[in-house]
């Protein structure tokens, strides 16, 4: 061996054993989280196919034939040709409505120096914690009064209202880590604050829009008291309220149960793994700064 190649590989770190054996408790933790979150989606999906009576004589084990019928039936029984759709329009037009008031209330926090600023993004803070059973009676008293139960639009201002005070936080937080040196050139071309708004700050923002949008969407997606309480009509029903139908006088079809969750949450996780690598960059760029 020659004296360069010896130099070389004394040189070289040496592996050290400590750190690994360091770095096995954080292995195990994360070992134990996932099967915490892989085990009830893999019993939601093998009871899906089975029959309530297999399920209760092996609710873990596959099931002994494979019962596709169950997702035919519980689309049937659940009504999702009505809910679904409705629960798309609910979702689709509070994402959009909550990303434009949001947006630009982020952007007027971030960016333009308004007094007392800071407390406003404290208030929306503190917005997202208020439970919403504590307003919800006279609400439904107002809604009520006004005409707007049983109306998709009564139900999307009132999901508007729920959800724009994280939004506005997120995006705020997320606009707050932008260079401020881009704002400032568009102000020498002569740029107004609308032009700054949606020519720079919005394109550089997606990331935490599309957050805030998935975050939206999933809130809505699976929202079930005010979807409950202020759509009451058949007619109306959302996707979570499908569950319902697999309730019997003598016990619930868990087989129905478990198929009809499956079709329910399959858009969700569809969408989320499609964009999760986003999801999470925004997120995570977005908490940089507060």
């Amino acid at each position: 061996m020659s004296a360069a190649g010896a130099k070389v590989r004394s040189a070289a770190p040496e592996k050290q054993p400590g750190r690994n054996l360091t770095s096995l408790p954080n292995y195990v933790v994360l070992v134990i989280l996932l099967v915490f979150a892989l085990v009830p989606l893999y019993q939601l999906v093998v009871n899906s196919f089975k029959t309530r009576v297999q399920i209760g004589f092996d609710p873990f084990g596959l099931p002994e034939e494979w019962l596709f019928s169950n997702f035919i039936e519980a689309w049937e029984r659940g009504k999702y040709a009505t809910t679904m759709p409705n629960s798309i329009i609910l979702t689709s037009a509070t994402i959009f409505f909550v990303l434009i008031f949001a947006g630009m209330a982020g952007f007027a926090l971030a960016r333009l120096r308004l007094r007392g600023a800071d407390y406003v993004s404290f208030y929306f803070l503190v917005g997202t914690a208020v439970p919403p059973q504590f307003y919800m009676v006279p609400l439904f008293i107002l809604w009520r009064t006004l005409g707007m139960i049983n109306t998709f639009h009564g139900l999307i201002i009132i999901y508007v209202a729920q959800f724009s005070p994280f939004s506005t936080y997120l995006l705020r937080s997320y606009m707050v880590s932008i260079p401020q040196e881009f704002v400032d050139a568009a102000r020498i071309d002569g740029a107004s604050n609308w032009q700054v708004f949606r020519k720079v700050i919005m394109p550089l923002s997606w990331p935490g829009f599309l957050t805030a949008g998935l975050v939206v969407g999933l809130g809505v997606w699976n929202e079930f008291l005010f979807a409950q309480t202020f759509l009451p009509r058949p007619e109306f029903k959302t996707i979570v309220t499908s569950l319902y139908a697999f309730q019997q006088r003598d016990g619930r079809e868990w087989g129905l149960t478990n198929a009809g969750s499956l079709i329910m949450i399959a858009p969700v996780i569809i969408l989320f793994l499609a964009l999760q690598r986003r999801f999470i960059e925004g997120l995570t760029q977005g908490g940089l700064k507060a």
